[in-house]
């Protein structure tokens, strides 16, 4: 039985795929080796690249290759599909095939955080592909979504509009700009780098805005309390980082590669554990 395991992108540095990996195979009882596979832009395209890849029974993808995967697999599910964004394949009997977990993760953690998106209003703050991601998501669930940019964003948000009313001609989603916000949202999402470290002491939201919203989702897992994060503590608003959502989506690689099941118990102690390891490896900066 092959039990061989790995995460493909480049540059690989401080990756928390292997120490997640490891510990759910380790809770699943299951086997198996989880390696590092950094493989540079100019060798992807070398045969000896897919040999390798075909010899895994499976494989995370990370930047910049979630998209360049796609036409070596034999098929991609619905959300692959959407996003033409790749982060987990199952190699199978007939062929390899693609999945889409960061859309699980994403609304696992909103589940997990008691949120149901129907009739909710949602600021996305970014219109990069993460922020693409839960626009359209929060979207086709049946959420109002604003999706928040600078000037310079605007192009890329009025293209994610376009492509979730043509998914769903009926979603209500809208562009403001970020400095223009002026009423609170039942839940606030950063899906913008601002607060990523080092540069930990900035958020893309100001707390005169933050204050009335009734939850944030910060994508960022580095640091675990991004400043946003603080500020939404301070004012006793439920929130959750992006350590959640790296974990929940990892918990459904599982899940696809060979059916692990896990107990929720077990997945909130992995997501604590990971984020202290986190803490561990880079100190916070903020008071």
């Amino acid at each position: 039985m092959n039990n061989q395991f790995a995460i493909l992108g480049y540059p690989l540095g401080h990756t928390m795929s292997p120490p997640i990996h490891k510990r759910l195979f380790s809770l699943s009882g299951k086997a198996a080796d989880y390696s590092v596979a950094m493989i540079k832009p100019e060798e992807f395209d070398l045969p000896a690249t897919a040999d390798f890849l075909r010899s895994l029974a499976g494989f995370n993808i990370t930047l910049p290759y979630k998209e360049r995967i796609i036409p070596l697999l034999s098929k991609v599910d619905p959300a692959a599909q959407r996003y033409h964004s790749v982060n987990v394949v199952a190699n199978t009997p007939q062929g390899m095939v693609g999945y889409n977990t960061d859309v699980y993760g994403f609304l696992k953690t909103l589940e997990t955080m008691g949120i149901a998106l129907p009739g909710k209003t949602v600021c996305v703050a970014g219109a990069g592909g993460v922020g693409r991601t839960f626009a359209i998501e929060c979207a086709l669930s049946g959420a109002a979504v604003t999706l928040a940019t600078r000037p310079t964003g605007e192009q890329s948000a009025q293209r994610i509009i376009a492509d979730a009313k043509a998914l769903m001609p009926q979603v209500k989603i809208e562009h403001a700009l970020l400095n223009g916000l002026n009423r609170p949202f039942d839940l606030l999402i950063n899906a913008t780098p601002c607060g990523m470290y080092p540069k930990t002491q900035v958020s893309p939201i100001g707390q005169e805005l933050l204050q009335g919203c009734r939850a944030v989702f910060d994508c960022i897992y580095n640091p675990t309390k991004t400043k946003l994060l603080l500020d939404s503590e301070r004012l006793n608003i439920p929130s959750a980082g992006g350590m959640d959502m790296l974990v929940w989506q990892a918990v459904k690689a599982h899940e696809i590669w060979y059916g692990g099941t896990f107990h929720t118990a077990d997945i909130s102690q992995l997501i604590r554990d990971m984020s202290a390891q986190v803490d561990q490896d880079f100190p916070a900066t903020l008071a």
